[in-house]
């Protein structure tokens, strides 16, 4: 850009009026003209001192103004990369699994080769490449949180792939709209939340929408719809065992480090149920593998892990949310593309927009809680200070992002989802860190 024609511009003819009054406000030194009329504008004597002044000024706003174009471009195209890998990743394994495309209907199996993959990537980033530093981990935290962690989120992955030989990638996604729902409860049980009678009236509209969705499934099946909720509480599960055992101990993961971590034992704990479940069918000649399918579709899962780190850390909570949604209308709206025998009902939207609306407005109650300005903390501390100011720590070692994205309120959890994305948990029903 050129900023002889900035100087030509209208608005900048008009500052010319203003810039010399802001810089006697601001007490630099421009010789204005001595006795003015009454109601006259002061002009600096000085006009090469104000042109330098004006120039520079307009130059530091252009390169500003480009630099904030250019941050809101790579936004919109981590964005853009998030969508597109979360939704890929999706129907990419739904497209494996299936028998009616690739053939592979083995989900544990496919579910070990991600995990296997993702963890020799993490293993080469710290230990050989060092790119990420480890973090300080010893047998105790390892064996008391991270062994639990990883067990439930296998068994999330595990059921959660499961499903697509049962019921439709829509259907799916309509049904991981009670994510909220079975977070909030396992937390509620767990004693990290509080009953709160807004929450629950949002959660059995959510519940509802649910079910008036499963109504409306022409292809209703009742094991896939089995797998798919069981993998949806395990996964809560994994969510608030995130914050009662690795939150107490400090101890914050990226994505990097919880696949180095989680990844090898998620991998030990699939191989038991692989070995009696799939292991002697996959013993037949006639099985096909593909290396390069496989290693592309694990690719995939491990860029959508960087991919979502990458989005976090560039929008606010707000964002991210706002482009699940689109996603999952997006990934509903391409599965009955991709995948002809799926089909859509009209009591299938009403009952997900139903179920949608109250995610949107659980989202709203969060951010709002957290935002809330904090009280203040009294001298004599219960336990309950304790463990907020604890949670409030750990917060402040991840540098990434003010906001964070809260994994409880985020109902776009894809099977590929980062392990632990984030270092908060809900702040519903209860005071905010």
């Amino acid at each position: 850009m050129r900023y002889d024609k900035i100087l030509l511009t209208p608005k900048v003819r008009l500052l010319t009026l203003l810039v010399p009054y802001l810089s006697f406000i601001e007490g630099q030194n421009l010789e204005y003209l001595s006795s003015p009329p009454p109601g006259s504008f002061n002009f600096p004597n000085s006009l090469d001192s104000f042109s330098r002044s004006l120039h520079f000024t307009w130059i530091d706003m252009a390169i500003t103004s480009i630099m904030m174009t250019k941050q809101h471009v790579l936004t919109y195209i981590y964005l853009l990369v998030y969508i597109s890998l979360s939704s890929g990743v999706i129907l990419y394994n739904k497209w494996v699994l299936s028998t009616l495309y690739f053939n592979f209907p083995f989900p544990i199996t496919l579910t070990m080769i991600h995990m296997a993959f993702s963890g020799a990537v993490a293993f080469v980033l710290i230990r050989v490449l060092k790119v990420v530093s480890p973090v300080k981990m010893t047998f105790n935290i390892y064996a008391t949180c991270v062994v639990p962690i990883s067990a439930f989120f296998a068994a999330s992955l595990w059921f959660g792939n499961t499903a697509y030989l049962y019921i439709s990638v829509a259907f799916i996604q309509m049904l991981k709209a009670l994510m909220p729902v079975a977070t909030f409860l396992t937390a509620v049980v767990w004693g990290t939340e509080k009953l709160r009678c807004d929450v629950f009236l949002n959660m059995v509209l959510v519940s509802v929408g649910v079910v008036i969705s499963s109504y409306g499934e022409i292809h209703f099946n009742v094991l896939g719809t089995v797998y798919q909720v069981t993998g949806i509480v395990a996964e809560a599960l994994r969510l608030v065992l995130t914050q009662v055992l690795l939150q107490k101990k400090g101890l914050t993961l990226n994505p990097i480090t919880s696949l180095y971590y989680v990844a090898p034992c998620s991998f030990a704990f699939l191989f038991i149920p692989w070995y009696v479940l799939e292991k002697p069918e996959m013993e037949d000649p006639h099985m096909q593998f593909n290396f390069w399918i496989f290693f592309s579709n694990a690719l995939c899962a491990l860029a959508l892990n960087l991919a979502t780190f990458l989005v976090i850390g560039r929008t606010g909570a707000v964002t991210i949310r706002v482009a699940g949604v689109l996603k999952d209308w997006l990934l509903i709206t391409l599965s009955t593309i991709v995948f002809p025998e799926s089909k859509i009902t009209g009591l299938n939207i009403i009952g997900y927009a139903i179920a949608l609306s109250g995610v949107v407005f659980y989202n709203y109650l969060k951010l709002r809680d957290v935002h809330t300005p904090q009280p203040p903390i009294p001298s004599i501390q219960d336990e309950s200070v304790k463990e907020l100011l604890t949670e409030k720590k750990a917060d402040d070692d991840v540098n990434i992002n003010e906001e964070w994205i809260d994994p409880v309120s985020d109902n776009n959890f894809d099977e590929e989802a980062p392990l632990m994305a984030s270092s908060r948990l809900s702040h519903l029903g209860r005071k905010p860190a």
